[in-house]
């Protein structure tokens, strides 16, 4: 694959980093009609982009997001758009690097296409990798310092964006945001912190949430900081917005309020702040002030327990020790959910082995590995059938050392697909 030089550059900002505010909501106070593409007015009212972007940095922002969001194929398709996607990714970097002027650095933003993978959709994973990396590699030849990856809805989104990154060439810091619910659940059921464990082993440089409540943001990121290592990010929205009588969403947390959380957000581990829906330069700028104030190397670690080891489904985030039982192997046959079912409810040992002996293993393998809950060991002695199965497997998996696999290989396969060696 094409990812397989990859190392992650780091963060070219010393931490703690200030980011931007809301976009959309702020275009939408400058004239945006709801509803409208948004990168598309941002091109036709360019003054007012640009106007809203000065003022960020104005107010401190480090970091200004590109109003890309929507710039993928999938999502401008909608609006028969999406003959534009060069044109409209090059133009609105160019704007926002015209914002920044050198005080600011500039991430490239990535967000749903409205693809789902099966069985939830009809999109291949591989189309979906392709659908990011077409859009990452306009951004990347645009200039874009680092990548954000934004508004995750599922575990698949946010593994297809990583590696479409990757597979356009990109070695720039990823950093990568969710939406979830108060359970810290995301719009198809993954938990936030499976999500995590899994960007933290594909190398992104920092995870977080974004368009959530405030409140949510903190119980929840506090949660994360227990079981990560990287830095963790804060875009809440301000409050939950209520809806006006033009149709129109007011949000309740002003500026004040908003930065009176920003020191329970740094000690649950926060080190990239910024702002979604709502949020506007006032609120950045009182972020900037509340940051000033927080002696950041007072925070004391936390400790964690160097024998238990972190995986994750699709949707669940589960905890291994090195002895853990893998029970029987099982192999790839048309009988794999049952055979995944009965493993899990009827002889639970804490991990599933699942080989892939075959090429046609890989196929079956992909279709049905929605069905894991438990933590997953993989097990294959050819090295291209491993990663095969890494590459579609829509978690993070561990190899428990019995197929003799080369170390270079194994080592490969981790720093790309976060495969856990015991």
């Amino acid at each position: 694959h094409e990812e397989e030089s990859y190392i992650m550059e780091p963060i070219p900002l010393s931490l703690p980093i200030l980011m931007d505010g809301a976009t959309g909501t702020e275009l939408q106070k400058r004239g945006m009609p709801q509803g409208a593409c948004t990168e598309q007015w941002a091109l036709e009212h360019p003054e007012a982009l640009l106007e809203l972007q000065r003022s960020y940095v104005e107010a401190g922002a480090g970091v200004l997001v590109t109003p890309t969001l929507g710039a993928n194929r999938g999502a401008l398709e909608r609006f028969g758009l999406e003959g534009h996607l060069e044109e409209y990714n090059r133009r609105l970097t160019a704007l926002t690097r015209q914002a920044a002027a050198g005080r600011a650095l500039v991430a490239g933003d990535l967000g749903p296409t409205g693809q789902a993978i099966p069985p939830y959709g009809e999109t291949p994973f591989e189309a979906l990798v392709d659908l990011y990396a077409e859009q990452a590699g306009v951004l990347l030849s645009s200039g874009v310092d680092l990548f954000l990856v934004e508004s995750v809805m599922a575990m698949a989104e946010a593994r297809a964006a990583v590696l479409g990154i990757r597979k356009a060439g990109g070695e720039k810091p990823v950093l990568v945001t969710c939406y979830c619910d108060d359970e810290g659940r995301t719009p198809t059921g993954t938990d936030v912190l499976a999500c995590a464990i899994v960007m933290q082993g594909m190398g992104v440089a920092a995870f977080g949430l974004n368009c959530v409540d405030p409140a949510v943001a903190e119980e929840q990121l506090t949660r994360l900081h227990l079981y990560t290592d990287m830095p963790l990010i804060a875009e809440p929205s301000a409050g939950l917005p209520e809806t006006l009588s033009d149709g129109t969403p007011a949000y309740q947390d002003n500026a004040g309020e908003f930065a009176k959380r920003v020191p329970s957000w740094a000690a649950a581990g926060v080190r990239i702040f910024g702002g979604c829906c709502g949020t506007n330069p006032g609120h950045i700028r009182a972020m900037r002030e509340a940051l000033e104030q927080i002696d950041f190397s007072a925070f004391p670690p936390v400790a964690k327990d160097p024998d238990v080891i972190p995986c994750a489904s699709e949707k669940e985030a589960r905890f291994i020790t090195p002895d853990v039982d893998v029970g029987e192997t099982i192999e790839c046959t048309p009988d794999l959910v049952e055979d995944i079912l009965e493993a899990e409810e009827e002889r639970p040992v804490g991990a599933l082995r699942i080989a892939i002996l075959e090429e046609d293993d890989l196929e079956i393998f992909a279709e049905e590995q929605y069905a894991i809950k438990d933590a997953l060991c993989l097990w294959s002695d050819v090295p291209e059938l491993m990663e095969g199965a890494l590459r579609v497997y829509q978690g993070r998996a561990f190899y428990d050392g019995t197929a003799e696999l080369e170390p270079e290989v194994l080592e490969r396969l981790s720093r790309l697909y976060g495969l856990i060696v015991l």
